[in-house]
């Protein structure tokens, strides 16, 4: 017989479904697009109705009035409970949050000392109107400076570059979707790797948080992520002229050991930069953001508060105030931040299917006779493997300071980046104190480990719509800064 308990939560399903009828998107500008009815329910049943889905308790705060962004949610980084979330398996565009993804998949095969010497064919296929962070074929780039210009400017030439080391990009999009299936990021289909609008290419906001999660428990993307500026090398010094060495006073008319030049770049990320009509986020730490004419404006944020770690995704607001994906974002956080211990969760950020088979293997072992698992060291083995929440713990402290003085290949610089996240016990991965910051020594270093929270189940309470209807605009945000004064060339449509 169910209980009560249970009847109430079957009735706050069915209502939440009969409050948020849903309509195929027409696709002909007609209506305002919908989610589907049913949506995927991988993290948890209540994630694959359309609506808002939130389960309130005592002296919960009430979720902000203003959200226009179709899709959203929001999570615990280390527990991946999802503590509300919005159509958040609804498949969209990704636009250049993709690059997460391409990220995390990328990011441990290639020494970020080793050094590439780009070719024309390198940069072959980037999409009009990309993003670049100003790659010029016939010169080198170590892979080190190559992510900073995927993270920082959200460089589609970077990409490319890194795509071509990796077997080119036909190879990288394999890559990338082999990768989506193992993190169960299932509504996920992968078409360039950089995010640049093409058909079939879609992700969905539980996914987009399922990327930043797992990156982030990479130290190089914590760095990268987290940079706000940097110093980018450019071409090498132009030699003088003949009938100009004898009037050189600059040292340019001795041996040719031209220096290379450099310009500075800047995090396309304004809650971690900031702008002239936008302050950064108390606390933010990344992680990415992207913006094209199909997928409208998208993002990833990370923040941390005392020992509390927030990931908020966003996809796809109104454009009627400016940098509304970003004040959205903070919103969400802002309210995460408010609601810690008052909100029953609503799902769960999956774990990755090799954890889930070491774990099964491990329960398995554990349930065996004790003569045939080995006795009491069996049940040690799954302690061990089932250890932290039912999503594997995160641990997201960033390895970075600000200010930090680096050297790269014999020129000195200046990489700027935000605060560093207090050590917080519990944490399931190290907490990074090295200065790597833009030299390519590596940020990180050691920490203490500890086991990340148990995460509770989902379910419970009454879903509740209650950020009004869905966006409906498509067009670039007008407002939105343009490059920076040192950058190379053109942002202004960011695609990708």
């Amino acid at each position: 017989m169910l209980s009560l308990t249970a009847c109430a939560a079957a009735a706050a399903l069915s209502l939440s479904v009969a409050a948020s009828p849903a309509l195929a998107d027409s696709g002909d500008g007609s209506a305002s697009p919908r989610p589907p009815a049913h949506s995927s329910a991988t993290g948890g049943a209540r994630l694959a109705l359309p609506g808002t889905q939130v389960a309130p308790g005592a002296g919960a705060p009430k979720l902000p009035k203003k959200l226009t962004a179709r899709s959203w949610v929001v999570a615990d980084a280390e527990s991946g409970e999802i503590l509300a979330a919005r159509n958040p398996h609804w498949k969209l565009a990704p636009a250049s949050t993709l690059k997460m993804l391409f990220a995390d998949t990328l990011l441990p095969k290639f020494s970020k000392d080793k050094v590439h010497q780009v070719t024309l064919k390198d940069l072959d296929g980037i999409g009009e109107g990309s993003s670049l962070v100003g790659i010029k074929e016939d010169l080198p780039y170590s892979v080190h400076d190559l992510w900073l210009g995927v993270f920082l400017r959200s460089g589609n030439d970077a990409v490319h570059v890194l795509s071509s080391m990796n077997n080119g990009v036909a190879q990288t999009v394999r890559d990338m979707q082999a990768r989506a299936h193992e993190l169960q990021a299932n509504d996920t289909h992968v078409v360039t790797p950089d995010g640049y609008d093409a058909k079939g290419q879609v992700s969905s906001a539980y996914d987009l948080t399922l990327f930043a999660r797992d990156g982030l428990k990479n130290p190089d993307f914590r760095e990268y992520c987290s940079t706000a500026e940097a110093q980018f090398p450019g071409e090498f010094a132009k030699k003088k002229k003949d009938k100009d060495k004898k009037k050189a006073t600059d040292g340019q008319a001795g041996p040719e050991q031209r220096p290379r030049e450099h310009f500075g770049i800047q995090n396309t990320n304004r809650l971690l930069t900031g702008t002239y009509d936008l302050k950064p986020y108390q606390g933010i730490a990344g992680v990415k953001n992207g913006n094209t004419t199909n997928a409208g404006a998208t993002y990833t944020a990370y923040a941390q508060r005392g020992d509390r770690k927030l990931l908020v995704t966003v996809m796809h607001p109104d454009y009627d105030e400016s940098q509304a994906v970003y004040r959205e974002a903070a919103r969400l956080l802002d309210w995460g931040f408010a609601a810690d211990g008052k909100v029953t969760p609503v799902g769960e950020l999956v774990p990755p299917r090799g954890v889930v088979a070491e774990r099964a293997k491990a329960s398995k072992e554990a349930a065996a006779p004790e003569h045939a698992a080995g006795g009491r060291g069996s049940g040690g083995a799954a302690s061990a493997a089932g250890a932290g929440s039912g999503s594997g713990g995160l641990g997201t402290a960033l390895a970075v300071t600000g200010g930090v003085l680096v050297v790269l290949a014999g020129v000195v610089f200046v990489v700027r980046r935000r605060r560093p996240l207090p050590a917080t016990p519990g944490l399931s991965g190290g907490i990074g104190t090295g200065t790597g910051g833009a030299s390519g020594t590596g940020a990180g270093g050691t920490g203490t480990g500890g086991t990340a929270r148990t995460g509770e189940a989902a379910g419970g309470g009454s879903a509740t719509d209650v950020t009004g209807p869905d966006a409906t605009g498509t067009s670039p945000d007008a407002t939105r800064p343009g490059p920076d004064a040192t950058g190379p060339g053109p942002d202004a449509a960011h695609r990708g």
